[in-house]
């Protein structure tokens, strides 16, 4: 996504934990033609670093029109270890983990535009959440995930109505992704039965980026990627047991 807003001419700025990757990264935005790209090295786990994340594009560009929220910290080994396994949740009760998990890819979505939201509401700005099919059904071996996803869904819609009914005219988009060809989920799939099957389900990384950096700025409520996970996403309109039935056998 950052390659993609540097090529609209965008001032970026971005975070992530490993500062080294984060050069490469401002370096290749900028020969792409960012008119500007900066960093945060961080930890959006840690309230300090959302904040001074928040605090460095109000220092550096003065105002924030367009926040994406896309992180998931050092949870991905361990969840896509789980469903290799294809461990249910009794087990593995790791609830310092489960704790973890939350507060990164959660809470800290939470904060980070609770933090941004004066900058948003001067801008008439808007809000990108990550968001994922985990987070419009339930599925086995997901329910870490699926906490996080319901939880991401839940709020940011409240707090979109919120700002509409009290016309702040900050808006939100939840982006609902399914399958996507990135690195890690390459790796986690390339695990699993009839895996290298299900690549050939998975969305090319650039054209979801594409897709969400367009949802973000005509302003959708809800964006689905690939297209059969608005399909799936109504799943659970299904009377029960037919849902389950479609859910089990997936």
């Amino acid at each position: 996504m950052v390659y993609q807003y540097a090529r609209l001419g965008a001032k970026i700025l971005i975070t992530a934990r490993r500062e080294n990757r984060l050069k490469e990264v401002v370096a290749k935005a900028m020969s792409l033609g960012a008119q500007e790209a900066h960093y945060v090295a961080g930890d959006m786990g840690k309230a300090e670093d959302c904040e001074r994340t928040i605090q460095t594009a109000k220092e550096k560009f003065g105002r924030l029109d367009y926040l994406v929220l896309n992180h998931a910290g050092s949870s991905f080994g361990p969840i896509s270890e789980r469903v290799t396994k294809l461990q249910t949740w009794d087990e593995d009760l790791d609830m310092d983990f489960y704790v973890d998990f939350i507060n990164v890819n959660m809470i800290s979505y939470v904060r980070l535009a609770s933090l941004a939201l004066p900058l948003l509401k001067e801008s008439s700005g808007h809000i990108t959440v990550m968001g994922s099919l985990g987070g419009k059904m339930t599925f086995p071996y997901f329910t870490y995930m699926s906490t996080a996803k319901f939880g991401l869904d839940g709020f940011f819609s409240s707090l979109r109505v919120e700002m509409m009914k009290t016309n702040k005219n900050v808006t939100v988009t939840y982006a609902v992704i399914g399958f996507v060809a990135t690195e890690g989920s390459v790796k986690m799939v390339k695990k699993l039965p009839d895996g290298e099957k299900m690549l050939e389900s998975a969305a090319p990384v650039n054209e979801t980026a594409q897709a969400i950096i367009r949802g973000g700025a005509i302003r959708a409520r809800e964006i689905y990627v690939p297209s059969y996970t608005w399909l799936i996403s109504k799943i659970r309109q299904l009377p029960d047991w037919l849902e389950d039935y479609i859910v089990l056998n997936l």
